[in-house]
């Protein structure tokens, strides 16, 4: 028979009698709970705090969609306890790979939450009659209009108006096109499911925004860019997202975050529990937890963007929450248009419309 070494007993010995001590100190192994989310969602102070509190053990790991999908899809839903994919990329994942387990929602303090952020996100990552995703952060692309155009600019449509002639941008993306369909009446969230009245509606936003050229200094590509057109007062309204109006806004009073009349775009970051989650009790107490007000405001303040918590508004440092309370009241937030998963083939759709309008003299 083959004796263990000396220094394998000893590690032995060593590990039964840590075990013995926990035991009778009625102490017990860490918990963990292994997030993958975005820059900003899990603050350092948060994390502490919340390890404090629970004696979980929290390791995060920074991520966006498409690496969240990767890792998750190579482990079969393996490896983390909580994701936080977009809302709009969810289902069409699960339906092809099976990475998540069903919400229950009765593990989840709704009350905490905006009740539209709840329905839009259920609505959003429905499948087969189960919920995927609870609402986590979020944020929108609207209007970003100076003092001087606040008074003809209120709607996308508005930036073709002939009082801001070449002191407009915006970027050739499908939220372009989304926006000015919602601003002309039409819904195209509605018309997802069928491809023919779909590309009546791009046909129609398509012609608009030919007629918009002239009104347009340059397509923006990069944030850095836009901010830059704004700052120097070349460009005096645009369609850009609510964390760089709110940027600009703290620098100079005279320019804001406009929510449309006919809505702003709304994107939900949610939470998700992988298929193979090992300890889905810290999930839902980690959902629980950074939902409250004051801990969901310490993730606003990190993030720049704010989250589904009811109230933690109040708890924003004062600038930016002055500035969200002046772009969104309410009304504002039910009006807001939550982009819901967007079936095979459309953007292939929108792609040619976009490089016909980048073409056109």
């Amino acid at each position: 028979m083959i004796m263990p070494s000396r220094s394998t007993r000893n590690r032995a010995f060593l590990l039964s009698a840590a075990l013995a001590t926990a035991s009778f100190s009625g102490t017990t192994l860490a918990e963990e709970l292994r997030l993958i989310t975005w820059g900003g969602y899990a603050p350092d102070d948060v994390v502490a705090q919340f390890e404090e509190e629970t004696g979980i053990d929290v390791q995060v790991t920074l991520s966006n969609n498409e690496d969240m999908i990767s890792k998750l899809r190579a482990t079969g839903g393996a490896g983390f306890d909580l994701a936080q994919p977009s809302q709009d990329r969810v289902v069409g994942v699960q339906r092809q790979f099976n990475i998540y387990k069903p919400i229950d929602f009765s593990r989840v303090n709704t009350d905490q939450l905006q009740p539209s952020m709840v329905k839009a996100t259920q609505e959003s990552t429905e499948l087969d009659g189960k919920f995927y995703g609870v609402p986590s952060v979020w944020g929108t692309s609207g209007l970003i209009v100076h003092s001087s155009v606040a008074d003809i600019v209120s709607d996308y449509t508005d930036l073709c108006d002939s009082g801001v002639e070449g002191q407009v941008s915006y970027r050739l993306k499908r939220p372009t096109l989304i926006g000015f369909a919602f601003a002309m009446g039409m819904d195209p969230f509605a018309a997802y499911d069928n491809r023919d009245e779909y590309e009546t509606i791009m046909t129609k936003v398509e012609d608009k925004l030919i007629d918009c050229k002239s009104n347009v200094k340059t397509y923006w590509t990069g944030g850095d860019q836009l901010l830059a057109l704004l700052r120097t007062g070349e460009v005096k309204a645009a369609m850009a997202w609510d964390a760089g109006g709110w940027k600009l806004n703290a620098e100079n009073p005279d320019i804001r975050f406009v929510a449309p009349e006919s809505g702003a775009l709304g994107w939900i970051d949610t939470f998700a529990i992988p298929r193979r989650s090992e300890n889905e009790e810290a999930a839902y107490k980690w959902i629980n937890f950074v939902m409250q007000p004051e801990i969901a405001a310490r993730i606003t303040n990190a993030s720049g963007n704010f989250t589904a918590s009811k109230g933690a508004d109040e708890f924003v440092k004062a600038d930016l929450r002055d500035a969200y309370r002046e772009s969104f009241d309410d009304a504002a937030i039910k009006n807001i248009k939550w982009y819901p998963p967007v079936p095979p083939g459309l953007e292939t759709m929108e792609g040619q419309v976009l490089d016909r309008v980048q073409a056109a003299n």
